[in-house]
C-alpha cells in the first residue's frame, strides 16, 4: 500500500475531471431506460394504435416515402411495433446543384398502412417537446455535441473504466503495522478490516455518511459500474479502443463498420437496387435460419451505406439477448448482392457475444421491467457517487487551506 497517496490523487482528479459528464450521463440515463414510455407519453401522435393487421415490409414502406417526400433520399427504413422510423437525407436540386432544404431528417409512419405520423429533425430540442427523448438520447451519447461530444464521452468512459479499478483499490484496509507499533484492532484479519467500507455509519456525522456512501455506494454497485463503463467505451470509441481489445482477449470478434473499410467514393448508385437487395437479405436470412438453427421472429430494418457499399438486414431471431431489438444481421454487397457476411448476436463468435450482452444491459433490454428499473436508479446512483466525491475534496480542500494558513500565521 506504499503507493497509496498517489492513487488517492490519481482518484481525486480523476473524478472531479469527469462529475459533470458522469452526472449528465446519469440523469439521462435514467430516463432512457424508459425511452419507449416515455416518447410515447410525451409525442402520442408518433405512435399507431394497435392492429390486427401485418406490418408494410420496408420495401413498401420506402415507396410510400418517397411518395411523402419526393426531393429525399431514403436510405433506411427502422420497424418499432407502433412506427417505422425513416431516416431522410436531402438529393441534390439539378437547377442549383445545392441539397433541397427538407427540414427534417426523420420521416414517421404507421407501419400496417403507411399512413404519415409525423416529421423531425432527428434530436433538434428547438423543434420542442416532439424530439425531447431523442434529444435527451444525443445529450447520453454525445452531450448533444456530435462527433466531439462522442469523443469526449468517450475519454470519459475510458478513464471512467480504469478508475473503477483504482477505487476498488482504495476500499481496500491499508496493510497491518508491524508488531512493535501494533494498535488495538490490527489483529483482525483483512476480511474483518474490509468489511466496514461495504456498510454506511447512518448515525455518524454528515461528512461520515457521505463518505461512507461513496465507498460503500461504489462498492456494493462495483461490477454494474465497470459494466456500464466499459459498454459506454464500446459505444464511443469501438474502432479505437474497444474493437482491438476485445479481439486481442476473444480473438473472434466481427463488425461490418470494422470489418470493411470505406470505399475511395460512396457508392450512390449501387448495382443492386435497394428492393432487389432486401429481396435477396430476405432470402439469404431465411436460408441462413435454416441452416443455423435460430428463428427469425420480427424484422427490425433494412438500410444502405453508401460509404461502405453494402445493404444490412436486420431481425430480432431467437438468437439475440434484447427483449425489444434484434442484432442478427445479414450483410449484401451493393453491387453484387452476394453475402458479405451473416452475423448472429450469440452463439457465432465469442466477442460479438459478449458485445452483444454488454449493449443489452447497457440500454436495459433485458430482465423485462424490474431490470430497467434497476438501470433507472443505476443512474442516480453515479450522479450520487460522483456528488459525495466532489463533496469530499471540499472538505479535504478545505482542511488542507485551514491547514496551511495556520502554519503561515504560525
Amino acid at each position: 500500500m506504499k503507493n497509496r497517496p498517489f492513487w488517492v490523487v490519481v482518484h481525486r482528479y480523476a473524478g472531479l475531471a469527469m462529475t459533470v459528464f458522469l452526472i449528465i450521463i446519469g440523469l439521462t440515463g435514467s430516463l432512457l431506460a424508459f425511452y419507449s414510455e416515455l416518447e410515447h407519453w410525451i409525442s402520442p401522435q408518433l405512435s399507431a394504435p394497435a392492429s390486427a393487421l401485418p406490418r408494410l415490409s420496408p420495401p413498401l414502406l420506402k415507396a410510400r416515402a418517397e411518395l411523402l417526400v419526393p426531393q429525399g433520399k431514403i436510405n433506411s427504413v427502422w420497424l418499432e411495433h407502433d412506427a417505422a422510423h425513416i431516416d431522410v437525407t436531402p438529393q441534390t436540386d439539378p437547377a442549383t446543384g445545392k441539397p433541397y432544404e427538407l427540414g427534417f431528417t426523420q420521416l414517421i409512419l404507421n407501419p400496417y398502412t403507411g399512413e404519415e405520423l409525423g416529421r423531425r429533425s432527428w434530436g433538434a430540442i428547438s423543434e420542442g417537446l416532439i424530439n425531447l427523448m431523442p434529444f435527451i438520447y444525443k445529450l447520453h451519447y454525445s452531450l448533444a455535441l456530435d462527433e466531439i461530444g462522442g469523443w469526449i464521452l468517450g475519454i470519459t468512459a475510458l478513464v471512467w473504466t480504469l478508475d473503477c479499478f483504482v477505487g476498488f483499490y482504495l476500499t481496500l484496509p491499508a496493510a497491518k503495522k508491524t508488531k512493535t507499533v501494533a494498535v488495538a484492532g490490527e489483529s483482525r484479519s483483512f476480511w474483518q478490516r474490509w468489511a466496514a467500507a461495504w456498510k454506511i455509519k447512518w448515525q455518524g456525522a454528515n461528512y461520515r455518511i457521505n463518505f461512507d456512501l461513496h465507498r460503500a455506494g461504489g462498492l456494493w454497485l462495483w461490477v454494474m459500474l465497470l459494466l456500464f463503463a466499459w459498454s459506454s467505451v464500446m459505444m464511443n470509441l469501438s474502432d479505437a479502443v474497444y474493437a482491438p481489445v476485445t479481439r486481442a482477449v476473444f480473438t473472434d470478434y466481427h463488425e461490418p463498420w470494422i470489418d470493411f473499410p470505406d470505399l475511395e467514393k460512396p457508392l450512390e448508385q449501387p448495382a443492386v437496387a435497394w428492393t432487389d437487395a432486401y429481396r435477396i437479405a430476405v432470402e439469404l436470412m431465411e436460408q441462413a435460419s435454416r441452416q443455423q438453427g435460430f428463428v427469425i421472429e420480427v424484422q427490425q430494418g433494412f438500410r444502405y451505406n453508401p460509404a461502405k457499399g453494402f445493404y444490412v438486414y436486420n431481425v430480432r431471431s431467437s438468437a439475440d439477448v434484447e427483449e425489444k431489438h434484434g442484432s442478427t444481421r445479414m450483410v449484401i454487397d451493393a453491387n453484387t448482392g452476394t453475402q458479405k457476411m451473416l452475423l448472429l448476436p450469440t452463439g457465432q463468435y465469442a466477442g460479438n457475444t459478449v458485445t452483444n450482452w454488454l449493449a443489452a444491459l447497457h440500454m436495459a433490454d433485458v430482465f423485462g421491467m424490474p431490470y430497467r428499473i434497476f438501470v433507472c436508479l443505476l443512474g442516480l446512483a453515479i450522479v450520487m457517487l460522483s456528488v459525495t466525491g466532489v463533496v469530499i475534496w471540499l472538505k479535504k480542500r478545505r482542511a488542507r487551506l485551514h491547514s496551511a494558513a495556520l502554519r503561515v500565521g504560525a
